[in-house]
């Protein structure tokens, strides 16, 4: 063969060669380029999801930003004159507010009264008689009696009897006074400060209110009485039982108020515990009853107490103060799965 049929043959293969090839390439092109409108159409919607999601949550938020939040309202109760504090002239106990109140009234009305006043008549009787009749000039010749049964019997078993008519009563208010507060009933724990009382608040968030004297021309003003206005009272609700849980920071305080018949100490490093229940609404005052240092009479307590409604309306004017019971926690999200 010679070099010019050579040659031509080798054109004819390039030419054939690259026929093959553009057909290949031009039909991959062709077939591709259709596909691109339609992969960016589906990647459009799975882009506008996010969006879409965002907008969504974003709405609740903005409708939880925009509801009215309910700081509740509060204005002190204006105290009653004669109720829940002493009054001139006074020489007995204070009214009773209080259930367990009213019954140590009762006993100390009706029981103790009675027996004391009888015995003091008794006795003074008694020693008017023996002045009377065994004095030397109307018994010149002493009585050489040395025994009397009779006598004997009766003054061992008449004082018996006077200590178990007493005895009865007075065990059965002790036992009501320290029965156990029922389950949901409102806890209060009361601190006593050298010198002044902080109250806290462990089911409605946990806030303290501290609470110090006034002083006597803020008190007049207010309209309450000197030596026992504070400036923030213990407010509490009326007509159910109330656990109060009492400790000192310091040293022993007592809280004690007089016309609920409540007392009970509050000791360092130790919680008392005792059930208050008021009756009806007021303003209550009382003060510390156990000496406690150089201010110990300049530590009042003021209770308040107001119906149930008013009272969450108060709670809610606290820093962090809640109503009800807290809410249950959100379960956590699952993690998402590694790519």
């Amino acid at each position: 063969m010679s070099l010019a049929d050579t040659a031509r043959s080798m054109g004819k293969a390039f030419r054939t060669f690259g026929v093959a090839a553009a057909l290949t390439f031009g039909t991959q092109a062709m077939a591709a380029a259709p596909a691109a409108p339609v992969a960016a159409e589906a990647a459009a919607p799975v882009a506008a999801a996010p969006a879409a999601a965002a907008s969504d949550s974003a709405a609740p938020a903005v409708a939880a930003e925009a509801a009215p939040v309910d700081k509740g309202y509060y204005t002190p109760m204006k105290p009653t004159p004669g109720k829940g504090q002493p009054v001139d002239k006074g020489w007995t106990f204070q009214d009773q507010y209080s259930p367990i109140g009213e019954q140590g009234l009762w006993m100390h009305d009706v029981i103790l009264m009675p027996i004391i006043v009888a015995i003091s008549i008794l006795v003074l009787v008694l020693l008017l008689v023996v002045m009377a009749k065994f004095n030397k000039r109307a018994n010149p010749v002493a009585s050489k009696t040395s025994h009397n049964t009779l006598i004997e019997v009766i003054w061992t078993l008449v004082p018996v009897l006077i200590l178990v008519v007493i005895a009865v009563p007075s065990i059965r208010l002790l036992a009501h006074q320290y029965e156990p507060a029922p389950k949901g009933a409102l806890t209060v724990k009361v601190t006593g400060y050298q010198w002044y009382w902080g109250y806290t608040y462990p089911d409605n968030g946990g806030f303290e209110v501290i609470s110090n004297m006034l002083s006597e021309e803020d008190a007049l003003k207010a309209g309450e009485p000197g030596h026992l206005a504070v400036d923030n009272r213990m407010v509490v609700p009326a007509g159910e039982p109330i656990r109060i849980q009492t400790i000192g920071s310091d040293v022993i305080h007592a809280f004690a108020v007089p016309s609920l018949w409540f007392k009970l100490d509050a000791v360092p490093g130790r919680i008392n515990e005792k059930v208050l229940f008021i009756k009806e609404p007021g303003v209550y005052y009382g003060q510390c009853s156990e000496l406690c240092g150089a201010r110990h009479g300049y530590m009042p307590i003021a209770v308040e107490a107001l119906p149930r409604d008013k009272f969450e309306a108060w709670v809610k004017t606290q820093p962090g103060g809640t109503v009800g019971a807290p809410a249950a926690a959100a379960p956590a999200a699952p993690a998402a799965p590694a790519a």
